[in-house]
C-alpha cells in the first residue's frame, strides 16, 4: 500500500520542489496530495474531530506544512492536528526562534528550511522521519540550565551553577520540569534520538514527544525565555 503524503504549500514552484524532495527521500511507494491553502488541506485530511481520513480512508503518514499561507498560518493546522497520527513537518523560509519554536510547541516533529539545497532537504527529511529529535543537544543543555532551580533534586549539566549572560529569572513553580521531563532533556543533551530515549526510559516514543511539547509550553519561548536561547543560533535540528 502506498504511503500517503500531504504537502501544504501555496507557492506552486516550491510545492513542486517539495514533492521532488519527498520522492527522493523514500523508496516506498508514495501517494502525494497537494494543497495550496488551509481550507483545501483540511478538506483532504477530513478534519471533523476524527484522527482518520475522510470517509474512513487511510490517514496521511507524512504532512509538510508551510507556516505562511494566504488564508492563515500553518501553526493553526498544526494545533488542529495535535492528535492526528502523522509525522508533521513545518516548512519555512525563516530559521528564527519566532517561527520555529511555536511550530515545535504545536506538535511539529521537525522543520525544513525551504532555502536549503535539494540534497540537504532530502537528508534532513530522512532524519526527521527516522526520529531525529526536534531540538539539538546544545539547546537541550541550555534548557537544563534554564530550569535547573525547578529540578534541583535531579542531575544537573556541567556549568549549571552559574547564570549565563542574558539568562532570565528562576521559573515559577508551575513552570518547573517534572522528573520525567528533566530526564528527557538530559538524554537529548547527550544526542539520543526520540526512539532511543523511549527505549532507555521504558516508555512510548510519542510519550517522549509529549514531554518535549510540555517543556516548550513551560518555557514560554515567545516572551520571557527567548533571550536565554538566543545565544545558541541554529540550535534546533
Amino acid at each position: 500500500m502506498a504511503v500517503k503524503v500531504l504537502i501544504l504549500e501555496d507557492n506552486p514552484v516550491a510545492r513542486s520542489f517539495l514533492c521532488r524532495v519527498v520522492r527522493e527521500s523514500f523508496s516506498d511507494s508514495l501517494e502525494i496530495t497537494e494543497a495550496g491553502d488551509l481550507e483545501t488541506a483540511r478538506r483532504h485530511i477530513g478534519l471533523a474531530g476524527s484522527t482518520h481520513g475522510p470517509n474512513g480512508t487511510e490517514p496521511f503518514k507524512l504532512i509538510l506544512i508551510d507556516l505562511e499561507l494566504p488564508d492563515g498560518a500553518g501553526l493553526q493546522l498544526l494545533a488542529e492536528l495535535s492528535q492526528y497520527p502523522a509525522t508533521k513537518i513545518a516548512t519555512t523560509l525563516y530559521s528564527d526562534d519566532d517561527h520555529l519554536f511555536p511550530a515545535l510547541r504545536r506538535g511539529a516533529n521537525g522543520y525544513l528550511l525551504k532555502e536549503d539545497r535539494f540534497e540537504v532537504l532530502v537528508e534532513e527529511l530522512q532524519k526527521i522521519v527516522r526520529g531525529k529529535p526536534p531540538l539539538s543537544p546544545a539547546i537541550a543543555r541550555r534548557l537544563l540550565t534554564h530550569f535547573r532551580d525547578g529540578t534541583s533534586s535531579e542531575p544537573q549539566m556541567p556549568g549549571a551553577g552559574v547564570n549565563p549572560p542574558g539568562s532570565i529569572e528562576t521559573p515559577h513553580d508551575h513552570q518547573r520540569l517534572t522528573p520525567r521531563e528533566n530526564e528527557v532533556l538530559i538524554h537529548l543533551s547527550k544526542g539520543f534520538t526520540i526512539k532511543e530515549i523511549a527505549s532507555l526510559m521504558g516508555i512510548k516514543w510519542f510519550t517522549v514527544n509529549d514531554h518535549i511539547k510540555s517543556i516548550y509550553k513551560k518555557l514560554d519561548v515567545s516572551s520571557r525565555a527567548e533571550p536565554a536561547l538566543s545565544a545558541t543560533p541554529q540550535g534546533l535540528v
